[in-house]
């Protein structure tokens, strides 16, 4: 191995491969498939090596493996899936959740009580169910806390094509959380009473 190669390796190692994790999340989150994850970060960071030489080091390498990566992931993978998801998300108001809130038997927090019953898990299975664009906004948002510029660069849309996205994919993860807690039993069944937290599950 040459001294440029070998420099190129040990700056790969200490900019790029840090981020393997994080992108895994990422892109398990956008495949909802721990094989085509593994695929696809890996498919990532291969070319992010094949094209390091047009890194700038000391940049912003989190965002530019993501753009690689979610490039891929948009131009390859989604090929994979069959019939475009579609979903009626006008009839859905944009203060859903807490319109529901508003209409439950009074408590001295509603949306604290409901939100301590709905855990982690339960809304990144929430955003796993998104239709392919808003999932990819939203899991950069709400996941990898990127700005609005930097999910428009990374995504190659606009700014308002983002925020339009992230607007859409919020009232759909609302109505998604509400119906999964009424299937869960985590709403008040009887005399407008919340059940009892499990002290297990905080």
């Amino acid at each position: 191995m040459t001294s440029e190669q070998n420099e190129k390796r040990q700056s790969f190692e200490k900019e790029a491969v840090i981020h393997m994790d994080s992108l895994h999340r990422t892109a398990l989150r956008m495949t909802r498939n721990e094989d085509d994850a593994s695929d696809l970060v890996q498919e990532a960071m291969v070319k992010a090596y094949r094209f390091w030489d047009k890194y700038e080091e000391g940049s912003n390498a989190r965002a530019w493996l993501y753009k690689i990566m979610t490039n891929i992931f948009i131009n390859n993978y989604r090929s994979k899936s069959r019939a475009p998801q579609t979903v009626a998300y006008e009839d859905i108001d944009d203060n859903f959740l807490y319109g529901q809130l508003a209409n439950l038997p009074p408590t001295p927090n509603p949306e604290q009580e409901f939100f301590a019953r709905v855990f982690d898990d339960d809304v990144k299975s929430a955003i796993e169910e998104l239709p392919e664009d808003f999932r990819v906004v939203v899991v950069l948002s709400f996941l990898d806390g990127f700005s609005y510029q930097e999910i428009a660069d990374i995504a190659g849309l606009n700014i308002g094509t983002v925020k339009s996205r992230l607007h859409r994919g919020r009232k759909l993860l609302q109505k998604s959380l509400w119906d999964y807690a009424k299937r869960n039993g985590l709403l008040p069944k009887e005399e407008g009473a919340f059940e009892a937290a499990d002290e297990s599950e905080k």
